[in-house]
């Protein structure tokens, strides 16, 4: 085994373990923890697969962006030690099945697709063509990607505030009474 085969594999199994444990922690705050690791191993995922740029941008906007700002709503809603109540049964069984439907279906459709492995011819790299290819939009162009970035950070950020918003007016309605 090679040590190309031993990374992917310590990757991918250390996505799959703390996304298990994102989904499964009741305690909020770890839930974020291991959210921020899952995004780092899909980052060192990126790695390894020499897509350097889209490493960096998986780290800057996802691991560092995102998480903050979910860790700063926790924060704000001073609920760091609150734990979750356990799911239904019915729940359970039903997220079970969704999740098991769709590995079946992804499993399904990579069987289908015979992969074949081709050298690509390397690309000119400078300055020049890297700041067009930020202030291209169409195609191998950056500039729509980024403003999708920010209309998303802008998401996070307005919820974040609205679920913090919403647990102070909760509090003091609850105070009042």
């Amino acid at each position: 085994m090679s040590l190309h085969e031993i990374l992917f594999i310590v990757f991918s199994t250390v996505v799959l373990l703390f996304s298990l444990m994102t989904v499964l922690s009741r305690r909020i705050l770890r839930s974020a923890t291991y959210l921020l690791l899952v995004l780092v191993a899909t980052a060192g995922i990126y790695l390894w697969l020499q897509y350097e740029f889209m490493a960096a941008v998986q780290v800057a906007l996802y691991a560092g962006g995102i998480v903050v700002i979910i860790v700063f709503s926790i924060l704000l809603t001073h609920h760091i030690h609150h734990r979750s109540k356990p799911f239904p049964p019915v729940r359970v069984i039903t997220g079970l099945g969704v999740a098991g439907l769709g590995a079946a279906l992804t499993i399904w459709a990579i069987l289908q697709h015979d992969f074949h492995y081709h050298e690509a011819e390397p690309l000119e790299v400078n300055a020049k063509v890297i700041g067009q290819h930020l202030v291209n939009t169409g195609d191998g162009g950056y500039a729509l990607p980024f403003e999708v970035i920010s209309v998303l950070l802008l998401a996070v950020l307005v919820g974040a505030i609205v679920v913090a918003k919403k647990d102070k007016a909760n509090e003091q309605t609850s105070e009042n009474k």
